[in-house]
């Protein structure tokens, strides 16, 4: 009989303790689960020389971007050791075609690119919120007062899902950012500075027509 009432007591021990594990903790207003932003780099090497990059070199840097539906949010980076400003340009006129722009500054990538080489990359980030739905609370008892595990989980995980650059999520916005300030300024100082249509005389309508 002791045997027994000391089995049931480590039980009811056990399954305290289980239970403590299951109690939020969380006492900020911070979710744990926070969009992570993830990068994966794509390289192609194309054939270059003095006079720039040729039109069939040209045609496979096209297909390429093609072949990965290269859009917004993607960073162009072109790394040529001859550093030749037409193969740049040649670059840029492609990566225009879907409203992007050769990006200052090379992502580290594997290999060394030798002279008469150029390396286009091409940076595409995802975000992603890992571990939800979260519902490894399994107890009703909160005295932490603290947040569920799974508190913050539908707004981050829509958030990531929707954001079109998730490189936004790190450091903003600041290359439209001006120009969209400017152009909302000039509207509204139109606006407030248009005289309104009722400011000059009243025309004189002859209602004969005369």
């Amino acid at each position: 009989m002791k045997h027994t009432t000391l089995s049931i007591a480590a039980l009811a021990l056990g399954l305290s303790l289980a239970g403590c594990g299951g109690i939020p903790s969380n006492r900020s207003m911070y979710s744990v689960h926070e969009p992570v932003v993830e990068r994966t780099n794509y390289t192609l090497d194309l054939n270059t020389g003095n006079g720039g990059m040729s039109y069939p070199e040209q045609q496979r840097l096209a297909g390429w971007f093609e072949a990965l539906k290269l859009r917004y949010g993607d960073r162009v980076s072109v790394e040529d050791p001859m550093q030749d400003p037409s193969t740049r340009a040649s670059v840029d006129a492609i990566a225009a075609h879907y409203g992007l722009e050769v990006s200052e500054g090379i992502p580290t990538s594997a290999g060394f690119v030798q002279a008469g080489t150029t390396r286009v990359v091409v940076t595409r980030s995802k975000a992603v919120v890992n571990g939800c739905p979260d519902w490894k609370a399994h107890s009703d008892a909160n005295p932490a007062n603290g947040l569920s595990p799974n508190y913050g989980c539908a707004v981050n995980t829509n958030l990531a899902a929707m954001v079109a650059n998730p490189e936004h999520l790190l450091k903003g916005d600041d290359t439209i950012g001006d120009t969209t300030i400017m152009s909302s300024n000039k509207a509204i100082t139109n606006y407030r500075t248009k005289q309104p249509t009722g400011a000059g005389e009243l025309k004189v309508v002859d209602s004969k027509g005369e």
